[in-house]
């Protein structure tokens, strides 16, 4: 079978399409003919070398997640049979032609929602879902701001966050071509952080009160600017280093304490190694919100296998919106 595999980490280029030995599950494992694969913004970090849990010296296959058929199944595997649609987060890497993967990190597709849509939904969906309700906990009426807010996961958080019952959504962009899409998800304000204050304007919006609750997967100075226009109260998630360098932000505990205010980390990923059986909820949610007509998983733009590198090229260039896929 044909599967990307990056052998030292760099640009886009190295990662290079080649004939490995197809995997075989274990007695708890499936194994899974792909059919459509998300490009998420951590397979960039890995292939850089600044993704947790990757061994910078080692070849891997990037990818956390994908969708496809159930070929074979482990001895011991009890929810799963051969010929059903999955999505599922493989070990090993999800750019390849087959992949195998744990029975208590894969999920039934409904024969309504398209391998597509269930690989893009997989990651984005699991992860807007838990930031918002397993780690802020929204209430109803408390307001939101959530950092690129035009993307996989920002497009998806906006639309759970109206879902829920946010009283106002504010998200920022990169460019004023974003700034339309990323409403028409349900922003109710969307800010340009390259030619505005996020921070100004957000307090201004609000009244001088912040913002309940803010989504941050950027980090750096863009965590620590949030942090000044975050509510008394309010709660920041922050689960990703998407500024370059992947540098962290650094939060003052005396501004924290007298504000009541809390920093929480989240890592999909680290549930997914420690306490899989967590992630459930999320991805049957998800797939409940899909067949409802409640939530839509924006995909703007699918590669082929062999041009992965181009993939990331595009999502790297800041212009990408929603979800990129590869199709083997």
């Amino acid at each position: 079978m044909k599967a990307i595999v990056v052998k030292e980490t760099g640009p886009p280029e190295v990662m290079k399409l080649q004939e490995v030995n197809k995997p075989k599950p274990d007695a708890n494992q499936v194994l899974i003919q792909v059919e459509a694969i998300s490009v998420n913004f951590a397979d960039i970090k890995a292939r850089q070398g600044q993704y947790h849990g990757v061994a910078a010296d080692s070849a891997f296959t990037p990818g956390l997640d994908c969708a496809g058929i159930v070929t074979e199944v482990g001895e011991q595997v009890k929810s799963f049979k051969t010929g059903q649609r999955v999505m599922a987060f493989p070990a090993g890497g999800s750019y390849a032609e087959f992949v195998v993967a744990s029975e208590k990190l894969t999920y039934p597709v409904p024969d309504d929602i398209s391998s597509e849509t269930a690989a893009a939904s997989l990651t984005v969906g699991i992860t807007a879902y838990n930031v918002i309700q397993k780690m802020a906990r929204l209430e109803k009426g408390e307001t939101i701001l959530i950092h690129a807010a035009a993307g996989g996961i920002g497009s998806t958080a906006i639309q759970l966050a109206k879902l829920f019952g946010a009283s106002k959504i504010f998200g920022t962009v990169g460019s004023d071509e974003k700034i339309a899409r990323a409403k028409s998800f349900g922003a109710d304000e969307v800010i340009n952080y390259r030619s505005a204050d996020f921070v100004e304007k957000v307090n201004e919006l609000t009244e001088g009160k912040g913002a309940d609750i803010i989504l941050d997967t950027v980090a750096g100075e863009n965590f620590e600017k949030s942090l000044k226009c975050l509510a008394t109260f309010g709660r920041i998630v922050s689960f990703g280093h998407a500024n370059d360098g992947s540098k962290p932000g650094i939060a003052k505990t005396n501004e924290l304490h007298s504000s009541c205010r809390t920093v929480i980390g989240y890592s999909t990923g680290t549930y997914r190694k420690n306490r899989p059986e967590f992630l459930r909820e999320g991805a049957e949610k998800t797939t409940e919100y899909l067949l409802q007509k409640q939530l839509e998983i924006i995909i703007s733009k699918s590669f082929a296998l062999a041009d992965a590198a181009e993939a990331h090229a595009h999502i790297e260039s800041r212009s990408s919106i929603g979800k990129v896929l590869l199709i083997p």
